[in-house]
């Protein structure tokens, strides 16, 4: 029992490396998506599609991350990556549909911290303790 929280099985091992890459690239598309934004503010009108096109890869992305984070957990891995995952997809959820419904007074400031959690999510699955169970 102590050596699941000494050192990674194989299983966990691989595990984590998908849930690092899966969470490496969202972090990637939601820091794109202020770029996206911000074109089509500057007057580039064909940066809003990619903003919308930026949000559905995002949200593949988010779900992906859920049920890897939800794997890793399975094989012993942490359980707050999942927690952090499906919170972050709840929080791209809402940020989705106000997007579409034009409140950009709740948009703007949820993406801002939603790029924060999601880069800061990123940083601390990368640490070398990220494999051990905190139970």
């Amino acid at each position: 029992m102590s050596e699941t929280l000494t050192s990674p099985s194989r299983k966990a091992n691989g595990t984590l490396v998908v849930n690092r890459v899966l969470v490496s690239a969202h972090a990637v598309a939601i820091v794109g998506q202020p770029v996206f934004a911000g074109g089509y503010l500057g007057g580039d009108y064909d940066m809003l599609w990619l903003h919308r096109w930026g949000a559905d890869a995002v949200s593949y992305l988010a779900y992906a991350q859920i049920i890897a984070a939800l794997v890793l957990w399975l094989v012993r891995g942490p359980r707050w990556l999942f927690w952090i995952s499906l919170l972050l997809a709840a929080g791209e959820t809402a940020q989705y549909l106000a997007g579409m419904a034009g409140a950009l007074d709740l948009h703007i400031p949820l993406g801002v911290a939603l790029v924060t959690g999601a880069v800061l999510t990123t940083i601390a699955v990368w640490r070398p303790q990220a494999w051990r169970a905190r139970r």
